[in-house]
């Protein structure tokens, strides 16, 4: 029987470049959570600072994903099924945020839904604006997904005001084994005019212990608050060099899109 996977932290960097009409890069040091939620089941982290579903320094709330209600695992699956996706019965890799002294923003969520033998099956991006709307994307190729392959899918939803709801984004994940795990989620955005938003998280996975957690902790404070800070400020830059701001359109009907 092969060993339980093991939920982690990891440490290090979001990058984001707007390419026009105006040049707006910036990056900034972080960490992330990789759960794996067959393996763990309902169980917590067994550390003292971090606590699933109760209040700690860090915590993960499950009531935070998925539709809120359900395990997650039977969400998942569920949504797999109704999509047409019959064979991701492997593990089912959460990553997101932690909450941080019970708060918490997810940019996107990505669940990498696995095969049994191991191979990325299918991905679902769980993406969410400052509006409180969400919405889903499944990258499905119908087949084994390779390491670093591009995806595409269609933007049906209003994430930023200074973009349009057109074109479609571009998306690559890899996974490699160094010293330790390392992880890196590629997110393009192309306009009608093409290129227009590179993005990438990517971070070293440690398992998650009250040291890590300290580190997590005390290392970047107030973290996902700050990740709320960084889009208003950026916002505003963006508005003082008058770049072209959009109002937000009626949401789409459609919870999940491919």
């Amino acid at each position: 029987m092969p060993r339980p996977e093991t939920a982690q932290l990891c440490f290090g960097q979001v990058r984001h470049t707007r390419l026009r009409p105006v040049r707006n890069a910036f990056a900034y040091a972080g960490y992330y959570l990789r759960l794996p939620l067959r393996s763990m089941g309902e169980a917590g982290f067994g550390c003292a600072l971090f606590s699933r579903n109760r209040f700690n320094l860090l915590s993960f709330a499950d009531a935070d994903h998925g539709d809120g209600v359900q395990p997650l695992v039977a969400w998942i699956d569920e949504l797999l099924r109704r999509e047409g996706v019959h064979d991701a019965d492997g593990e089912i890799w959460l990553q997101a945020m932690p909450r941080v002294l019970g708060y918490v923003f997810n940019p996107v969520s990505f669940w990498f839904c696995h095969r049994a033998d191991g191979a990325l099956r299918a991905v679902l991006c769980d993406v969410r604006n400052t509006f409180g709307e969400r919405h889903f994307y499944l990258l499905d190729t119908g087949a084994a997904i390779g390491n670093g392959s591009e995806l595409r899918a269609r933007k049906v939803f209003h994430v930023s005001p200074f973009c349009q709801v057109q074109g479609g984004y571009r998306f690559r994940f890899s996974r490699a084994m160094r010293k330790t795990e390392q992880t890196v989620a590629r997110i393009d955005y192309d306009d009608a005019d093409g290129p227009l938003i590179q993005t990438s998280v990517s971070g070293a996975a440690v398992p998650i212990t009250s040291a890590s957690a300290a580190r997590a902790f005390f290392g970047y404070p107030l973290m996902t608050m700050g990740v709320m800070v960084r889009i208003h400020l950026q916002a505003l830059r963006l508005w003082i060099r008058r770049v072209p701001f959009f109002s937000k359109p009626v949401p789409p009907q459609q919870e999940v899109t491919r």
